[in-house]
């Protein structure tokens, strides 16, 4: 037998998967509750209705994918690189991230007051190679790292039919293409 937590992590993976193939209004609660071995009641005992179970791992992926890489001050094309190789890894988390957006969902921003948020320790290591040398002072820090993700998911969103590839030279091209672009969009203008 399964303990609540057990099951709850269960039904969330089985969410994971039905949102992230079919969105928010395309995924059936019946199909996850079966994938989860779990009843539509107690699926609903624990998440109340499919608008929070979607949220709910919506938050869960966006945290698991921002904790997953860390902005470092002296390697910041670097950290677009290991954005796009987590984008590669972890498809389903971008995909969460994506109909969240389509679905037009307000979720919590990060706080740049909160200290502990990773979208405030990235700011002030933005700041910091700012501060070094390392990265072009004109940018708004906010501006730049709103920038270096879309370089670092730009094949993860790109229309090319092509885009999606397990070609590892392929792959590693590519990351090397957008870790070259980062460096280009940071150095500091001479």
């Amino acid at each position: 037998m399964r303990t609540t937590s057990e099951l709850r992590d269960t039904i969330l993976a089985a969410a994971r998967t039905e949102f992230a193939q079919y969105g928010l209004a395309g995924a059936r609660i019946d199909r996850i509750a079966r994938a989860a071995d779990a009843s539509k009641e107690r699926l609903y005992a624990h998440f109340g209705d499919k608008e929070t179970l979607f949220r709910s791992v919506v938050a869960a992926d966006a945290a698991e994918f921002f904790a997953a890489v860390t902005l470092r001050a002296d390697a910041i094309p670097e950290f677009v690189g290991d954005i796009y190789n987590l984008a590669c890894r972890t498809p389903e988390h971008l995909r969460m991230m994506t109909w969240a957006n389509l679905e037009g969902l307000k979720l919590d921003p990060p706080s740049l007051d909160d200290p502990e948020s990773v979208l405030a320790r990235d700011i002030a290591t933005i700041e910091a190679a700012q501060a070094a040398g390392q990265v072009d002072v004109a940018w708004q820090p906010m501006e730049l790292l709103t920038l270096l993700f879309g370089v670092a998911l730009a094949w993860a969103q790109s229309p090319r039919p092509d885009a999606v590839t397990a070609d590892p030279a392929i792959v590693a091209a590519r990351r090397a293409a957008a870790v070259e672009a980062a460096r280009r969009i940071v150095t500091p203008a001479t």
